[in-house]
């Protein structure tokens, strides 16, 4: 549908262009961007709607070294105290 639009208005525009119309030149590239754009669109709508949408797997954080973080909370706990002045 979309091409319906696309095509037509590049020759149009196109025509402008090299009629004179300096303007017609940044629509000469815009109406066929817009056009792929379009069909790109259709195609990932109609892949979605019959499910082969690729599926991300969720990231599973990274292992924390208990230890590690034990020593992280203590640190802030110093700091926290050291900046309210009950040292």
């Amino acid at each position: 549908m979309a091409q319906l639009i696309c095509i037509p208005a590049f020759v149009i525009e196109i025509s402008r262009a090299l009629g004179g119309n300096t303007l017609s030149w940044v629509y000469v590239v815009e109406w066929p961007i817009l056009g792929g754009y379009a069909v790109y669109m259709w195609r990932r709508l109609l892949r979605d709607a019959r499910g082969e949408a690729r599926t991300r797997t969720p990231r599973t954080p990274p292992a924390v070294d208990e230890e590690k973080l034990a020593e992280w909370n203590r640190y802030l706990e110093t700091v926290h105290r050291r900046d309210s002045g009950v040292e």
